[in-house]
């Protein structure tokens, strides 16, 4: 018989290009773990930065290994926010459900000689989808641990402009966002009176899952941004007490972000609209 004061399990896991990490990036994480502590139902027992890796082709996206150290250099002195460098590491783009089930997986299979994750390639989502895994329908073994059912929800975290580009045609598949919504959950913050809530009333699948969905409201607004950043970067402002110390030192030491740097990816097809219009043609 469960325990009704048993608080479920969450780990945030956070997408994106980090390019570069800042401190509104980091206050997403305290912002979700206050939400979900103060409903009384959730323990939060990990926060998780997966920056996107350099196939994704954004303009300006400096290297994978610079915006990944950026970020362990960020998250250091946290005791519970980490850097995985799976996703930034992989030679092709990575859709943001399969980082997901990446680390849905993980956390089902703890021992790596017999993870999961070999087991369920995701490389092959359409003929695997049915049979994966996830935390409503775990897989049944015979030698189950009882405890599989405890397994911590994974849950998307975002802002509110992350949500809305669910929006935009090519950039998502719909079966994606889905499984996402379905089955891992979103934990959007977004800033008092933001259109958010409309954004889902208007979206079927969103509406659908809507009571999967954590919005989470920033009465302290911060307005920081990675593109605002690097553009106080080109003109030579400061940065200061906009990211955190140990990252505007290293950036100034590998002298990362100019104008050149900022035209990197000019002109290309970002990953998920190249992935869209080649599967079109097929």
């Amino acid at each position: 018989m469960e325990d009704p004061d048993k608080k479920t399990e969450v780990v945030l896991l956070a997408c994106g290009s980090f390019n570069p990490i800042t401190n509104m990036h980091l206050r997403l994480f305290e912002l979700a773990k206050d939400y979900f502590h103060e409903t009384g139902k959730y323990k939060v027992i990990k926060g998780i930065i997966s920056p996107v890796g350099d196939a994704y082709k954004k303009k300006g996206l400096i290297s994978a290994n610079h915006r990944v150290t950026m970020a362990k250099l960020a998250t250091k002195n946290s005791d519970w926010v980490e850097v995985d460098d799976w996703e930034s590491s992989q030679s092709e783009w990575l859709e943001t459900l399969k980082v997901l089930r990446y680390h849905h997986q993980k956390l089902l299979s703890p021992d790596p000689t017999n993870s999961l994750q070999n087991a369920i390639p995701l490389t092959k989502p359409g003929r695997k989808r049915k049979q994966e895994p996830n935390r409503h329908d775990p897989v049944k073994k015979k030698n189950q641990s009882p405890d599989i059912k405890s397994v911590p929800q994974v849950k998307l975290l975002c802002g509110s402009d992350m949500l809305e580009s669910f929006g935009i045609p090519n950039l998502w598949k719909l079966e994606d966002i889905t499984e996402i919504v379905e089955n891992h959950g979103l934990v959007c913050i977004s800033r008092a009176g933001n259109s958010v809530q409309k954004f889902i009333y208007e979206s079927d699948i969103l509406w659908r899952h809507r009571s999967n969905i954590h919005l989470v409201e920033e009465w302290i607004t911060n307005d920081i941004s990675s593109t605002k950043i690097r553009r106080a970067l080109r003109r030579g402002q400061s940065i200061r007490y906009l990211v955190p110390d140990v990252v505007q030192a290293y950036i100034e030491k590998n002298n990362l972000y100019s104008p050149e740097s900022e035209d990197r990816n000019a002109g290309v097809v970002l990953a998920p609209l190249q992935k869209h219009e080649s599967d079109s043609k097929n």
